[in-house]
């Protein structure tokens, strides 16, 4: 059974910096790309970044373009997402997820075995 398991969040002052992680179990983790989202309260799943199964291709919202840098570590079965510049409006719980058939856009129902999340909260 996948599983991924997210780690790294906490509470953050406003310009601060955090990486968060995303531990893979059980599949073969250098075959998947990969999907970082969040969830503020009360609204929907959003897209963050994506990153294809050999770390070539990479995609951001616009939201964190240019603060925001996932990677992965196939020897680790990790993938993290660095948030620099952190805003107020970054609070939401992080979630990881694996692409389908190679997807690592922006689209949640492409993704499948989503973690449980870590939550991310960033004071003014």
């Amino acid at each position: 059974q996948v599983q991924h398991v997210e780690s790294g969040g906490g509470l953050m002052q406003a310009g601060g910096s955090l990486r968060l992680s995303c531990v893979a179990s059980g599949e073969t983790f250098r075959s998947y790309a990969m999907g970082w989202f969040r969830q503020a309260p009360g609204k929907e799943r959003m897209f963050v970044a994506g990153i294809d199964w050999n770390g070539d291709g990479t995609y951001y919202a616009d939201s964190v373009k240019g603060r925001c840098t996932i990677s992965r570590d196939d020897a680790k079965n990790t993938v993290y997402l660095q948030m620099n510049s952190l805003k107020p409006e970054d609070t939401a719980v992080y979630y990881c997820a694996a692409g389908r058939a190679g997807y690592y856009g922006a689209s949640p129902t492409n993704y499948y075995y989503w973690g449980q999340g870590t939550q991310v909260t960033v004071s003014s």
